[in-house]
């Protein structure tokens, strides 16, 4: 949850993969692994209102509206400009950010 200026936002929490100048991330979660599924994909509209994204390559945390995001199973927001040029209809990274994470010195466990 997210609370600003005295309203409540439902927020779930994603981390992002950056794919081809993109930041890439579910927009649904999948149950296709449990044998006794009815549903194969869950959808997380009407459930919350906005993403809160963290993605490692670009160790940017982004923001982003449900109601900003048109498909059902993936998000994407632009990191890299087009190659076509195009300006329209495209969600732009920098314009989501919120902050930025650097996670360094972070060692696997030994197993001890």
């Amino acid at each position: 949850m997210l609370e600003r200026d005295g309203f409540v936002d439902r927020v779930q929490c994603k981390t992002g993969r950056l794919r081809r100048g993109t930041v890439e991330f579910n927009l649904c979660s999948s149950y296709a692994h449990r044998r006794s599924a009815e549903v194969k994909w869950r959808t997380y509209h009407g459930e919350v209102d906005a993403f809160a994204l963290y993605c490692p390559e670009t160790t940017g945390v982004y923001l982003t509206p449900i109601s900003h995001l048109r498909t059902i199973r993936r998000g994407y927001l632009r990191v890299d400009p087009p190659r076509n040029s195009q300006r329209e209809r495209i969600r732009f990274a920098a314009d989501y950010q919120i902050g930025r994470i650097a996670i360094g010195g972070l060692r696997g466990s030994s197993g001890a």
